[in-house]
């Protein structure tokens, strides 16, 4: 299916793995110039090609989003698509915590921080350029966890949920002017947050006395109660991405779409 993306000029935050490096790859494949955001380049993403301009940038910098912005502008000529996929653990940080008593004033700040003020701060200097294009698509990337309140994460589900809210508002306000707004919520994804070491995986069999692999193919998909009995891949939250980013979603907007493998069970 032609999504309809050609030509088109997109920020991706958090691009060099996992979630945002199958969304650059995806968009790119589509023909999309993409503007990759991330602290450091990878050999995966430096091997994409194409019109990629990777970017250095730490979005926890109030200065980066006008930044990234304006590059998109000046290199490409203007932006179409953001995808504000940056988040997760900040860095430094080893999820999950167990309990609301474990994280600090400080955690709660860096969290926030990397989750949701990151985000803000990027849609505030994309708006106008988009308007100027005569519209966009926002696409930001949250979490089943948002949706389904537990001591676990607490501060993590806290600002998913926030960026759930902040992207209705936005839908509810800049729709009629032609910038939809969308959220994707993945469940538990195979990316390094689980797999390298110290990440949820190592985190999790310490507590069950287990090893990290079984963690990622038996014990986090029985724990999290996923219907697919496994966790989710990187590419399958980027083609939900692409669609919405895509003008044959054009009365799509203020929506959040699962792709969790059933971990929410909710009506």
């Amino acid at each position: 299916m032609d999504l309809q993306l050609s030509g088109r000029v997109a920020i991706v935050t958090g691009a060099s793995k996992g979630i945002g490096l199958a969304v650059t790859r995806t968009l790119l494949g589509q023909g999309v110039r993409v503007v990759a955001a991330s602290r450091k380049s990878t050999p995966e993403l430096e091997a994409l090609g194409g019109d990629l301009l990777h970017v250095p940038a730490d979005v926890m910098d109030p200065e980066i989003p006008a930044q990234l912005v304006a590059c998109a502008v000046s290199e490409f000529g203007g932006l179409d698509i953001l995808v504000n996929n940056a988040g997760g653990p900040p860095p430094g940080v080893s999820l999950p915590r167990f309990s609301f008593l474990t994280p600090t004033d400080e955690d709660w700040r860096v969290m926030f921080e990397f989750n949701l003020f990151s985000v803000v701060r990027v849609v505030r200097a994309a708006i106008a350029p988009m308007l100027a294009r005569g519209g966009g698509s926002i696409v930001n990337i949250s979490s089943g966890s948002a949706r389904l309140p537990a001591p676990m994460n607490v501060d993590y589900n806290a600002a998913k949920a926030g960026l759930n809210n902040l992207a209705k508002a936005l839908s509810e306000e800049f729709a009629p002017q032609g910038i939809r707004v969308n959220t994707v919520s993945p469940g538990p994804v195979r990316t390094a947050w689980w797999t390298e070491a110290g990440g949820a995986a190592d985190v999790i069999a310490a507590q069950v006395g287990t090893d990290r692999d079984s963690v990622i193919n038996h014990v986090a998909p029985e724990m999290m109660k996923l219907s697919t009995g496994r966790l989710v891949e990187p590419q399958e939250v980027a083609d939900v991405v692409a669609l919405l980013a895509s003008p044959r979603s054009a009365s799509t907007t203020g929506a959040d779409f699962a792709v969790d493998g059933g971990f929410l069970k909710q009506v």
